[in-house]
């Protein structure tokens, strides 16, 4: 049988798990955000390139 939990139980049970990530997450250093953005420089790049050569492709035939 499950349990039920009251509305404010699961409020604060949200809470607490929200301020356990808190906790454990801290600033990345420069190196690290640097990668972070070429990585996601290079995502958006790849996905736009597979977007207009789809495109391309659908214009040709």
């Amino acid at each position: 049988m499950e349990e039920t939990i009251s509305t404010p139980g699961k409020i604060r049970s949200y809470w607490q798990e929200c301020i356990r990530v808190l906790k454990v997450t801290r600033k990345p250093s420069m190196f690290e955000f640097k990668t972070i953005v070429k990585v996601s420089g290079l995502g958006m790049a790849l996905i736009g390139i597979i977007g207009f050569l789809i495109q391309l492709m659908k214009e040709l035939f």
